[in-house]
């Protein structure tokens, strides 16, 4: 699943060439107005495709630093779910997700962050915060909202 957050309405355009060369078909988006950030558009965008085609995806939309984005893989049967969040600010946060779509971090991250903090407890919640992507939630959940009874345009692999 693909959401733009945000986007200036003058880049919709290049944002579906970009996502269209990314799944190697072209995409048509119907784009919204985004009540958070006046003067920009939002659009959501599922598709089916191969493993590896979310981050296609992301990173053909990562340079670009004036939009906000999500992007969501489910797992396979061989291949686990990934996401990645992206704002001007912060850049781009990547993670591993499960079956149910939760965060999950690899051993050596909680390692890290209970070696970084050492005893201090308030140093090592905001390494685990950092850990989860709390800051690109914390920043992308008002304009996950006016997605509520926003359109979703579904691309289907026949063959």
């Amino acid at each position: 699943m693909l959401f733009v957050h945000s986007s200036p309405r003058a880049v919709g355009p290049h944002v579906e060439w970009a996502v269209g060369r990314a799944l190697g078909t072209p995409v048509n988006f119907e784009w919204t107005e985004q009540p958070v950030l006046p003067g920009t558009v939002r659009t959501e965008f599922s598709w089916i495709g191969e493993p590896g085609s979310g981050a296609r995806i992301a990173s053909a939309l990562r340079g670009w630093e004036q939009l906000r984005f999500e992007v969501s893989e489910d797992p396979g049967m061989d291949s686990d779910g990934a996401r990645w969040m992206h704002t001007p600010e912060l850049g781009v946060y990547y993670a591993q997700t499960d079956t149910a779509g939760n965060v999950v971090i690899p051993e050596d991250r909680i390692r890290y962050a209970m070696e970084v903090a050492a005893f201090d407890a308030g140093e090592l919640h905001r390494e685990l915060r950092l850990a989860l992507g709390q800051a690109w939630d914390d920043e992308l959940e008002p304009f996950r909202h006016a997605s509520d009874f926003a359109p979703v345009i579904w691309l289907h692999r026949v063959g």
